[in-house]
């Protein structure tokens, strides 16, 4: 019987519980489009399109879907950074009954051919740039068909005159696509009339809307199935979470890539469900987004901790108004304490942290925004509807407060499996639980912590060392604008610690400074014995340090030195 503390922490205004519409995702659009037809739905580098318009270019998509041969539960894939064409082919294909596979544009050949063969995908949309790409790979996949946008497509005269020159000279790539045959251009596609579409009966509960592949950090990635009621009940528990928004009122503001699942639940689909305009824009660069922020006064700012960090390290920061600010909600990495301390003074709103992975589509806790408690170096407490545990990692039972254990969470949002991988689904899914490979504790008043992941854990010496407890550390050091903490091989103490450091613009620190630091603040056997400075990190899409990356470039160093000595 899981205790639900945390619900005592709730306030009046968020329920315990919610009522869930038994309804496609699609249906939102058809329904905010109905209710606030001429309303900004979304702003694009200037460009503005109503609900109005984005309905009726995805129901003609749609269409032109279905005459391609797609029917309900084929899937097609969408390789596209945040756009207008981005929203409208996501919708789109959910109309024609497809199954949206959420492709990452910065895909290599190999990574895309494997997606594509995975998933099975009968259809692509994706940019000009990226077509030569997915030439390279359709024959090996499934794919018959690919449709073809530009980012000059949704651009306001003259930038769509002038754009195709800039992007000439900075990618090299000129491709010249005619609308014919198995190609496809979406301009094309959306001047033609409003067709008949075919409408399709929906189990919402086992429909799968949505094919998210994991990251793929620990093997090949897995596709995560997320049906209707999986992305349904996700948005409109973050609906819930966020009580002080109002209606058809707010700007939201896209930076998170729709192709990650916590951009496309809390930016595009969340907008879509409560009428809001959401500011798109297609890759986070810092000036753009301080000038897009001062211009178009978002309210709602979801993002990862490093987009805050390097909003925060502009030297030109203190010329952009960001007060229009109101709410954000950090995700896919810790936030460290000085960078929400330092973006609230900034913003003078609330920015706090969130929980959540793939499989649960993808929040699951979260702190409170406004007004109740929030505990710095916690993720919060669960959503409405959301179970959440510590399990023993040596009996699998539940642990009491203040134990660490593995986190399992339980919910609506929880995905319906693995695609094709039965093994690997029940590996993970137990009883109704999601075993999250995260591990963490729950304090006494139901708030949870999470200390690492299991796979990430240092063990030194015969010690068990925890990355985000030294990286929050080294966070505090003035100098340090992004950290990362890794377990290392070590022939003495099985792994040591190694701290990956980028410094703040215009500023130094010294490995002996750094290691003095550690030391007053953490044990000795936690300090990291080396360190290495860096003028970046490699990084997921959505701004996630990739530790496994720097990990896994350690041991093949290592190799190489061992094979010259040998």
């Amino acid at each position: 019987m899981v205790q639900r503390p945390w619900l005592d922490q709730y306030p009046p205004e968020i329920p315990r519980t919610l009522d869930y519409k038994d309804v496609p995702v699609q249906n939102y659009l058809m329904m905010t489009a109905k209710e606030f037809p001429s309303k900004t739905a979304i702003h694009f580098m200037g460009k503005e399109l109503t609900y109005r318009q984005v309905y009726e270019s995805a129901r003609k998509l749609a269409g032109y879907l279905q005459s391609l041969g797609i029917k309900k539960g084929d899937r097609a894939a969408v390789m596209l950074p945040n756009t207008p064409a981005s929203v409208i082919s996501y919708f789109g294909i959910l109309m024609a009954g497809g199954v949206v596979v959420q492709t990452n544009p910065l895909y290599t050949e190999r990574e895309l051919e494997y997606q594509m063969k995975d998933s099975g995908a009968k259809v692509i949309i994706t940019l000009d740039i990226l077509f030569p790409r997915v030439a390279k790979v359709k024959a090996q996949t499934n794919l018959e068909h690919v449709i073809v946008t530009a980012i000059k497509d949704y651009l306001p005269f003259p930038k769509n005159l002038i754009y195709p020159f800039i992007q000439r000279k900075q990618s090299g790539i000129i491709v010249n696509i005619e609308h014919e045959g198995s190609n496809h251009l979406l301009p094309e596609i959306l001047k033609l009339p409003m067709g008949t579409l075919t409408e399709y009966e929906f189990n919402v509960k086992d429909d799968l809307a949505l094919l998210q592949y994991t990251g793929g950090t620990t093997g090949f990635p897995k596709g995560v199935m997320l049906t209707h009621h999986n992305l349904v009940a996700n948005t409109s528990m973050c609906e819930a979470w966020l009580y002080k928004c109002k209606r058809g009122e707010e700007t939201i503001l896209g930076i998170l890539p729709f192709f990650h699942v916590y951009g496309m639940t809390t930016v595009l689909v969340l907008s879509v469900m409560q009428g809001q305009k959401m500011v798109l824009l297609p890759k986070f660069d810092v000036k753009t987004t301080l000038k897009t922020i001062q211009k178009q006064r978002p309210s709602l700012f979801p993002g990862a901790p490093t987009i805050y960090i390097g909003l925060l390290n502009h030297p030109d920061l203190g010329k952009y108004n960001l007060s229009s600010i109101e709410a954000c909600i950090s995700g896919s990495a810790p936030l460290p304490l000085e960078v929400q301390q330092k973006f609230e003074e900034v913003t003078g709103g609330k920015l706090v942290e969130g929980y959540g992975l793939t499989e649960s589509s993808p929040v699951t806790h979260s702190n409170f925004l406004w007004d109740q408690k929030r505990v710095p170096g916690s993720i919060g407490v669960p959503y409405p509807d959301t179970d959440a545990a510590i399990f023993s990692l040596q009996n699998g039972e539940p642990l009491p407060p203040g134990e660490v254990g593995e986190v399992g969470v339980k919910g609506p949002q929880v995905m319906k499996g693995y695609w094709n991988r039965p093994e690997e689904t029940a590996e993970v899914l137990r009883e109704g639980w999601l075993f999250t490979g995260d591990l963490g504790y729950m304090d006494e008043e139901g708030y949870f912590y999470i200390v690492d992941r299991k796979k990430d854990m240092i063990i030194a010496g015969g010690f068990n060392i925890y990355p985000r407890e030294i990286e929050e550390v080294l966070y505090e050091h003035p100098a340090v604008q992004e950290v990362v903490a890794a377990g290392v091989p070590d022939p003495y103490r099985g792994e040591t610690v190694k701290a990956y450091i980028v410094c703040k613009e215009g500023m130094s620190v010294s490995e002996e400074e750094l290691n003095e630091f550690a030391r007053r603040h953490l044990a000795a056997y936690k300090a990291p014995r080396i360190y290495e400075f860096r003028a970046e990190l490699p990084k997921t899409a959505v701004g996630k340090i990739l530790r496994r990356a720097l990990i896994e470039e350690e041991k093949a160093r290592l190799r190489d030195e061992e094979s010259k000595h040998a």
